[in-house]
């Protein structure tokens, strides 16, 4: 009696499956006609749900559905042709079907529709942005229903969004209300121009409109200034790195060191070599940059030493000298650089964790390799202040700067202890070419533009003092990006530079000075 039942229960449904099938057919076979009947076709099928249609509709986006003279629709894929509705293998190619602007703004809201419901998360998202931008008061029923089964917040945002859009589309106010109200809690550009649209279109809910905008304005403006912030961290970063060593020594030895840019410059040059070494070797190549850090400190140290060693004791307590040698000694780098690795810029390739965007609460976006260099910034900092205040070599670099007299009679090496200091400080100068190279093309000049920073953030932070420089420099990024919008670039460092200098007029030994006999000296 079971089979039976069974049996009857399957010869109704076959009438029901032959009528859908003719039905999807019928309704497919307008898209090899004429640009109307695709629009129409099109629409059909993104109503209808059939997961059939989603394949024909892609080809048909892509320029892949072709049709035969008799009207059959082919899909090309992979250099191979079959039928569109039987999927059975085409004797031969045919004309691929042409669309024009209508049918295509038709394809994206249909194809909207279709993936709204697929089991990947990336092809939902696509198309709740797709329903977005081709808003219809069609699609609520249907994103409502997508919205209610949806799990991902972020997908789930998105259409929310496409929602709010369809909703500012339709005939009834209170929906339509509905749709401002949820646009009008966003904080997005393509939200506010939607308003401003159907500000334009009708009056009957132009106050709730307007108050919508004034709140996603609101939004952006601090949304902007958080951006504006960040900028002027990650510049101030920046500034950090490259005046930390400065502050090292021309703060504590009192070396006016213009070669200092010419560090930065070769701890980039040491990322690219570090680089081009690993690049066979693909386990250690993702590892390329941060082994560039070590490296980096270790060849500018070198050259750290060769200089003072060399050069560089011979003209303690001459400033003037040591800063006309040191300019040249700049100058011979540079060229030197210039003859072995070319005059061409050098780019630096970001490993995957540093690249891309991060989107903030606020939709505050954010550049990852950026936001690595803050972070490194900081890390490096710590080092600094730890290696200064926990380790012999820093204990015999204070004793040194405080009295160099008494500290030799106690057996202090001072002029190991100034070879030292003046190699460290080159060091953490080529850690910083290291984080510049991921955010600037590496060239013979890339020191140029950071010796002058990195004499003002020294100075207007204190000379000697590390705190003063890491506030010296978060500040004059801050103020530099802020000024930026209003001024320009130039125009921005030229105020930050006579700002300095009216600063140094009040306070001539900088935020922090320097208090004790290394003071007085």
């Amino acid at each position: 009696m079971f089979r039976l039942l069974c049996l009857l229960a399957s010869l109704l449904l076959i009438p029901a499956a032959l009528q859908a099938q003719e039905s999807f057919e019928a309704t497919a076979a307008p898209l090899a006609g004429s640009f109307t009947a695709q629009a129409e076709a099109v629409e059909r099928l993104g109503a209808l749900g059939d997961p059939r249609a989603l394949p024909l509709l892609q080809a048909l986006a892509e320029g892949r559905l072709q049709k035969q003279a008799d009207g059959t629709l082919l899909i090309a894929q992979n250099g191979a042709v079959h039928e569109a509705l039987s999927g059975a293998p085409a004797a031969g190619p045919g004309e691929v079907v042409r669309i024009n602007n209508r049918v295509r703004a038709a394809l994206r809201g249909a194809l909207g529709r279709l993936q709204l419901m697929s089991p990947e998360e990336a092809v939902r998202a696509a198309a709740a942005e797709g329903l977005f931008r081709s808003r219809s008061a069609e699609n609520i029923p249907l994103l409502e229903q997508a919205l209610a089964r949806e799990t991902v917040p972020a997908v789930g945002r998105r259409m929310e969004m496409a929602l709010a859009a369809a909703r500012l589309m339709s005939g009834d106010v209170a929906t339509r209300r509905a749709g401002i109200a949820t646009l009008g809690a966003s904080s997005s550009a393509e939200a506010r121009g939607l308003l401003l649209e159907a500000r334009a279109a009708g009056a009957e809910t132009a106050d709730g409109i307007d108050a919508a905008i004034a709140a996603i304005d609101g939004r952006l403006k601090l949304r902007q200034m958080a951006e504006t912030a960040f900028q002027g961290l990650s510049l101030g970063s920046i500034l950090l790195l490259a005046a930390l060593g400065l502050a090292v020594t021309f703060g504590v030895m009192g070396v006016i060191n213009m070669a200092h840019g010419e560090m930065v410059m070769l701890g980039a040059y040491t990322t690219v070599m570090v680089q081009e070494a690993l690049r066979g070797i693909p386990w250690l190549a993702a590892w390329s940059l941060p082994l560039s850090v070590p490296a980096a400190f270790l060849v500018t140290a070198a050259v750290g030493v060769a200089l003072e060693r060399g050069l560089i004791r011979h003209l303690y307590g001459r400033p003037l000298e040591t800063l006309l040698m040191t300019f040249g000694v700049g100058m011979i780098l540079q060229q030197a650089v210039r003859l072995i690795f070319g005059a061409q810029n050098r780019e630096v390739v970001s490993p995957a964790w540093m690249q891309g965007t991060l989107t903030l609460p606020g939709d505050v976006t954010v550049t990852q390799n950026r936001l690595w260099i803050i972070l490194f910034a900081l890390v490096v900092l710590g080092l600094t202040v730890a290696a200064i205040r926990f380790t012999r070599f820093g204990l015999e670099m204070r004793a040194v700067v405080q009295n160099r007299r008494i500290a030799a009679t106690m057996g202090i090496r001072t002029g190991r202890v100034d070879a030292m200091t003046f190699a460290f400080g080159s060091g953490i100068a080529g850690m910083a070419g290291v984080a510049v190279s991921q955010i600037d093309n590496v060239s013979p000049n890339l020191g140029t533009g950071y010796i002058i920073d990195s004499f003002m953030v020294v100075v207007f932070g204190g000379v000697g003092s590390l705190a003063g420089t890491m506030i010296g420099a978060f500040t004059l990024g801050l103020v530099n990006k802020m000024l930026e919008p209003w001024a320009g670039a130039v125009l921005a460092k030229i105020a930050v530079l006579v700002g300095i200098m009216l600063f140094i007029q009040r306070r001539p030994k900088g935020l922090f000075a320097l208090r004790g006999r290394a003071a007085e000296q």
